[in-house]
C-alpha cells in the first residue's frame, strides 16, 4: 500500500507544533511510519461487508445459540484519536442460517478500524449480523479499555467500559439474555 503523503506532511507539522525537531534522527522516518499506521487503523472505511462474508452463510437446521467470545479488537476514539481496545462477545440464535465463524471477527474489524465510539461499534456489529443472517436474536457485548480515559482526563488506568446491543430474542427474553451472559462469563478451556 502506498503511503499517503498528506498524512506524512500533517505528522511532520504536528511534530514541529509540539516543539520537536522533525529532522532529529529518531523522528526523520516518523511521518512515514505514522502514515502507514493510520492507513491500517482506518482500513475499515473501505471494507465491504459482502466481500467479508464472501458467501459464507450456510443453510443449517440449527436452533441453539451460537457464541463467539473473547474476540480481541482495537479502535481509535473519534473524540481524541487515541486507541481503545478490548474484547467482544457475539451470540446469535440461528433462523435456518449460520455464518462461518471466522467472519464474525472480520465484521468486528470492519467497523472497529475507523474512528469510533464503543457504543456505536457495538450496535453496528449487532445490526450487521441481524441484516445478513435474519436470526431470531443477536447479542453483542464489548468490554473496552480507553486510553483517552487512562492517559488523560480522569486518568483512571484500571477502568473498563462495557456496552451491549441485544436484538430480537436477546432483548425480549430475559432467559435468552441470561444464557448468553452466562456463556460469555465462562472460564476459558
Amino acid at each position: 500500500m502506498k503511503h499517503n503523503k498528506k498524512l506524512e506532511e500533517l505528522t511532520k507539522a504536528l511534530i514541529s507544533e509540539i516543539g520537536e525537531d522533525p529532522t532529529r534522527e529518531g523522528l526523520i522516518k516518523t511521518p512515514q511510519r505514522v502514515a502507514k499506521a493510520w492507513e491500517f487503523f482506518s482500513q475499515g472505511y473501505s471494507a465491504k461487508i459482502d466481500s467479508i462474508v464472501n458467501e459464507a452463510i450456510f443453510e443449517e437446521d440449527c436452533s441453539e445459540m451460537v457464541v463467539v467470545r473473547d474476540i480481541e479488537f482495537f479502535s481509535m476514539c473519534e473524540h481524541h484519536m487515541i486507541p481503545f481496545f478490548g474484547r467482544c462477545h457475539v451470540g446469535y440464535l440461528p433462523n435456518k442460517k449460520i455464518i462461518g465463524l471466522s467472519k464474525i471477527p472480520r465484521i468486528i474489524d470492519a467497523f472497529s478500524q475507523r474512528l469510533q465510539v464503543q457504543e456505536r461499534l457495538t450496535s453496528q456489529v449487532a445490526e450487521t449480523l441481524k441484516e445478513i443472517l435474519d436470526p431470531i436474536g443477536v447479542g453483542v457485548v464489548m468490554e473496552g479499555r480507553h486510553l483517552c480515559m487512562q492517559m488523560r482526563g480522569v486518568e483512571k488506568q484500571n477502568s473498563f467500559a462495557t456496552t451491549s446491543a441485544m436484538l430480537g430474542q436477546f432483548r425480549e427474553s430475559a432467559e435468552t439474555r441470561a444464557e448468553f451472559l452466562s456463556i460469555i462469563r465462562m472460564r476459558q478451556f
